[in-house]
């Protein structure tokens, strides 16, 4: 059975850059550091990314479970919570909400499975 065998360029391109040359990271001439036009850009409005209960001091400063509305919308049609990093509450409030959701499913307010 013949072996298949390639070209020795064909190893170099699969190996990339050899430990003697300097990797390219795709930057051109004048980016980088060493250009020194490119200033840094700053957004003029910061999106919030509080948690939006901690944000609205008002009415949601607390987790109610008979506030189905805003449960509703914490979990997926599925039945399931939304993690901490997808809905963005922080950790005080999604413990809170875990429970309000607990409470609000025992009284068949929410379901358990969508």
């Amino acid at each position: 059975m013949a072996r298949m065998t390639r070209d020795k360029s064909d190893r170099d391109r699969d190996r990339g850059p050899r430990r003697d040359e300097e990797p390219d990271f795709g930057m051109g001439e004048g980016e980088g550091e060493a250009g020194g036009d490119a200033k840094k850009k700053y957004r003029k409005f910061r999106k919030d990314n509080r948690c939006r209960f901690c944000r609205e001091k008002g009415k949601l400063s607390r987790v109610d479970y008979k506030d189905i509305h805003i449960l509703q919308k914490l979990c997926t049609a599925q039945g399931k919570l939304f993690s901490r990093k997808r809905s963005g509450n922080c950790a005080r409030h999604q413990r809170a909400v875990k429970t309000a959701v607990k409470r609000a499913r025992y009284l068949a307010l929410l379901p358990f499975v969508g």
